[in-house]
């Protein structure tokens, strides 16, 4: 059974519905804070957390309860999204989780997820548990890593995870979520787990565990899930390639802009021009985390930046499109030598009878380079799910479509010196002729060769800027 459970309400939950929900364990458990005062924590008496229940969220985007906690749930937005999750450590935890959420339910409406968790039964018996105490919404601690256990459909960047994910890195652990089977990953959720060590540990009744990644059988080994054998890892039967995508495509699309640091600088730009170009909307919504709560707004997105860079900290955050266009972005915002840079990872989903528009790749390149900023810009096919989920088996990698240089870069290594990026293929030139971006197509997205064209562009430019 799920260790989270979800209450979802068209009101906000008030202080005193709260309060009730709190006392579901009775008189005897402590209430704690945490996160900066923006979780509290049931607690027993030794100060083991049994249940931490975050602040009420204000969903305004539509179709986000359904996209992560699937489509049953009875839920339209806007609507106000309460957690609770209990430990997996102490067992009863969960059913006072139920309990937090249901009482929220009863007073103000809506939904619980999911629904055979919620009641109102005062849940006792759990003051004096005794266990190890670990970090908020890590379930098992030990020296190498940090084991997350989780029952969701879709395994989300919430707020507690990405807080995992940071306290992990900060630790020196490795992070490893495990999840059951049919399990998925939303796209902000794999991107999070990129560049840090971690694994995506899918339980498994033919082999135990497997890495819903790579398909290597696991096993629990020194404190942490490792590979199974020796130096050729073993692959899960229930990795091997699924039907019932057929037709279905993603088209990524990585952008780095670097923008002068002033204070009318509007951050935001590239990406909403990238939305509107390859599904003719801009963003619906945006947040630091899923759900994805807040309406579109490149100036709340710029006021958070700022603010958090004067305290020498990135911004990271996720914007979403609307249900019936599936689109999503992670963007990653950072104040640096050069500017004030933006890290887009944008992907767009397209159905067997839809068409992934992969020539309107000039045209947009053109417009992040005369409008945006742009410094450098790939973009990739892939054959996987329309809905931009990540499933624990084999999908096909993606293949290069095209690369971009934008005309700052162009001009630092010379344009002649540029356009002789890729061997036997000139590329466009974008852009005023003093000062253009070259655009480099590098196949159709189904061309394998394509990465060994995109890796001797890279080489040529590594080369380039290291004075070879």
């Amino acid at each position: 059974m799920t260790q989270d459970v979800i209450a979802l309400t068209p009101q906000m939950p008030d202080t005193r519905t709260l309060l009730a929900g709190l006392l579901a364990g009775g008189p005897d458990l402590r209430v704690n804070r945490a996160g900066d005062g923006s979780v509290a924590q049931l607690c027993t008496a030794a100060g083991q957390a049994l249940v931490s229940v975050e602040a009420p969220r204000y969903v305004q985007v539509p179709g986000e309860a359904a996209r992560l906690l699937g489509p049953d749930v009875d839920a339209e937005s806007p609507v106000w999204w309460t957690e609770a999750r209990a430990t997996s450590a102490v067992e009863g935890a969960a059913r006072l989780a139920g309990s937090v959420a249901g009482r929220l339910v009863a007073v103000h409406g809506g939904d619980i997820w999911p629904r055979e968790a919620g009641h109102t039964d005062v849940v006792t018996d759990l003051a004096d548990a005794v266990t190890e105490v670990a970090p908020i919404g890590v379930d098992l601690l030990t020296d190498k890593a940090a084991v997350v256990i989780q029952g969701r459909p879709v395994v989300a960047a919430t707020t507690w995870l990405t807080d995992v994910v940071r306290n992990a890195a900060r630790t020196e652990r490795e992070l490893q979520i495990v999840t059951p089977p049919g399990t998925r990953l939303t796209f902000p959720a794999r991107t999070l787990l990129d560049g840090l060590p971690s694994r995506w540990v899918m339980s498994d009744p033919g082999c135990g565990y497997y890495d819903g990644l790579s398909g290597a059988v696991l096993r629990w080994h020194e404190g942490r899930f490792t590979h199974a054998t020796g130096d050729r890892p073993q692959v899960a039967n229930a990795f091997r390639p699924r039907t019932g995508i057929e037709g279905e495509r993603q088209l990524l699309l990585s952008i780095r802009t670097v923008h002068p640091a002033d204070e009318h600088l509007v951050l935001g730009g590239a990406l909403e021009q990238a939305w509107r170009t390859l599904t003719g909307a801009p963003p619906a919504g945006w947040a630091t985390s899923e759900p994805v709560s807040a309406l579109w707004s490149p100036r709340q997105l710029t006021d958070l930046a700022r603010t958090r860079a004067q305290q020498s900290l990135p911004t990271w955050a996720v914007a979403i499109g609307s249900p019936d266009r599936p689109a999503i972005a992670t963007v990653r915002t950072a104040r640096t030598l050069l500017g004030v840079e933006e890290h887009i990872t944008l992907a767009v989903g397209y159905r067997a009878d839809q068409h992934a528009p992969v020539d309107a790749m000039p045209e947009l390149a053109e417009s992040l380079a005369a409008r945006h900023n742009l410094a450098t810009m790939i973009g990739q096919l892939r054959t996987a799910r329309a809905d931009l989920t990540t499933p624990a088996h084999h999908e096909p990698p993606s293949v290069p479509l095209s690369f971009t240089l934008g005309p700052d870069a162009v001009a630092d290594l010379g344009l002649d010196h540029a356009r002789r990026a890729l061997t036997g293929t000139a590329p466009a030139q974008l852009g005023p002729a003093p000062r253009p971006a070259l655009h480099f197509t590098l196949g159709d997205g189904a061309d394998p060769a394509a990465w060994q064209r995109l890796r001797q562009i890279n080489d040529h430019l590594a080369a380039s800027s290291s004075g070879t």
